[in-house]
């Protein structure tokens, strides 16, 4: 056996490998796990990184199940809006914000919560007054919906309804009259494409500090569910012209309403491309939209009559579009939350027979006991982000329990019973519509609520995971849900060698403390891209 490139030792490997669940060493040589043990001395040569980790937690690399890195640097930009609770906090913000904003120039925020707006509908005229005529566009925190100012309006040449080829909605009054809330994306395109961009080279500065942020909380791989930005491969080459990727990335460009064969063969086509450490792996697809935007798709009409029409004007040509997909070896993800989405997904896939690629549904936020062993039977992958419950009470007080009503928000994030009926279940964050942070990821799954929030209620508290499902699903489960299951999710040999090491243990230690543990070595591909030892 070659000696290794770097030796691990003192540690408490959880290997998550059946064969050998625990140890005290690692070897690693070229980028892969080539001796799992507790004495690997005889693999040492002078050339050999050693590092002793002093007893603290090796598990195999994390992965976020759900990210969106390339679309954040665009989607989170400007003021960082979470923090407003209320109307009044918002339209101080914003007001603050208008003050220190040029002439001409544009005030941008997103992180913005529903909730902010109380029972009032989302309008335009709720914080005009503080905007000083500058034109704005606030993002909500779904990423689905945004606010714009009555003067990016008026630059965007929207003054009434508009039509669109897939499901979106420039909302206005009964007079017709914009109100300002766009909802989907093809609306705030409409507005957002008026923003002046940030220079290439900023974005390639800001995507590194952001993945090496990423991989300090432990997370070696992402499963990226967007290509869409013009630049986005010419940006991912740009940077690994100079630097590594701190995270592995996979990508999974959009195939939208009106693409056609045409559309579907280019997607298709873009399989092949990849760089040291990101490949575009799959195809992302909506069959809905979010509760709280009224554009999820419910089985029966939400609390305001909405949520009875799929993304897809027509759902049969989403079917044709996976199948042709399928038919290519191409892995699919849908972004399905309501019922009647995921429902649908699950019938375009049973209706393959035979899949000839892995599929996977994204959020899956209500779904009602019938659908639930049809993920393991089917072979489709849950992808989940426990992060989510944030934005719901267990009281029902808030937007989205409103709009769905007791019985479906009663199935909110069901997470443990999807594994319990064998489902696989990767877990992810869905940045920047939740915090990245991996640590924060595993406790929220465990807890059901925030971390360090011991007197917030929890949601739902029975569909908690354990601490070890919550390890697999950002490990083997996520490597599983990408038929990568021989390759990463494990410390053994021949896996590929991202690993992360915990102060603590991230299964048996108190969920809480998980969240804020330190995170001593992050290593992707054999190579140290954190480290705190």
């Amino acid at each position: 056996m070659a000696t290794a490139d770097l030796l691990l030792t003192g540690a408490r490997v959880r290997t998550l490998d059946p064969a050998r669940p625990h140890a005290t060493a690692v070897a690693v040589t070229d980028g892969l796990i080539t001796a799992v043990g507790d004495d690997l001395a005889g693999l040492r040569s002078p050339r050999t990184t050693v590092l002793d980790l002093g007893g603290a937690t090796l598990t195999p690399g994390l992965t976020d199940g759900h990210m969106h890195p390339l679309m954040g640097l665009e989607l989170a930009t400007g003021l960082d809006l979470g923090g407003c609770r209320t109307l009044d906090e918002l339209r101080a913000v914003l007001a603050d914000a208008a003050r220190r904003t040029p002439p001409g120039g544009w005030i941008t925020g997103w992180n913005l919560d529903h909730n902010t707006f109380g029972d009032r509908p989302i309008s335009r005229d709720l914080v005009e007054d503080v905007l000083g005529g500058a034109p704005a566009l606030l993002r909500l925190y779904d990423a689905h919906s945004a606010l714009a100012s009555g003067a990016a309006l008026a630059a965007a040449g929207i003054d009434g309804p508009h039509r669109f080829a897939q499901r979106a909605e420039v909302v206005c009054d009964a007079d017709g009259r914009p109100t300002g809330h766009l909802v989907e994306h093809a609306a705030i395109d409409l507005v957002a494409r008026l923003v002046p961009p940030a220079p290439a080279a900023e974005r390639r500065a800001r995507l590194l500090e952001l993945l090496h942020g990423m991989a300090a909380t432990g997370l070696t791989a992402g499963h990226v569910m967007d290509l869409q930005t013009a630049d986005a491969l010419e940006l991912l080459t740009g940077l690994e012209d100079t630097a590594d990727l701190p995270v592995r990335l996979r990508l999974h460009p959009w195939c939208m309403p009106g693409d056609g064969e045409e559309g579907v063969d280019h997607l298709i086509g873009l399989q092949k491309r990849a760089g040291r450490d990101w490949l575009v792996g799959g195809v992302k697809f909506f069959i809905d939209g979010t509760v709280e935007g009224g554009t999820a798709w419910l089985e029966h009409p939400d609390c305001h009559g909405q949520g009875t029409e799929a993304f897809w004007p027509d759902p049969a040509e989403y079917a044709r579009a996976l199948h042709r997909l399928d038919a290519a070896g191409v892995a699919t993800a849908t972004h399905a939350i309501g019922d009647a989405g995921v429902r649908h997904v699950l019938d375009t896939v049973e209706a393959l027979g035979t899949p000839r690629a892995r599929h996977r549904i994204e959020h899956i936020e209500t779904v009602p006991d019938s659908q639930l062993p049809r993920f393991a039977a089917l072979g489709v992958a849950a992808s989940m982000q426990p992060g989510h419950t944030a934005y719901t009470r267990a009281d029902h007080s808030d937007a989205w329990s409103q709009r769905l009503g007791t019985e479906r928000a009663d199935r909110a994030w069901r997470c443990r019973d999807l594994r319990e009926a064998g489902a696989t279940l990767v877990l992810g964050s869905d940045w920047p519509i939740a915090p990245y942070d991996a640590r924060g990821v595993l406790a929220a799954a465990r807890l059901r609520r925030p971390a360090g929030s011991p007197d917030t209620v929890p949601v739902r508290p029975e569909q908690a995971l354990t601490g070890l499902m919550a390890l697999e699903g950002c490990t083997t489960h996520a490597a599983r849900a990408i038929g990568e299951q021989a390759v990463a999710g494990r410390i053994a040999p021949g896996y590929r060698a991202d690993l992360t090491a915990f102060a603590l243990d991230p299964v048996d230690a108190p969920a809480d403390e998980v969240a804020d543990a330190p995170v001593l070595l992050t290593v992707v591909a054999g190579r140290i891209v954190h480290r705190t030892v």
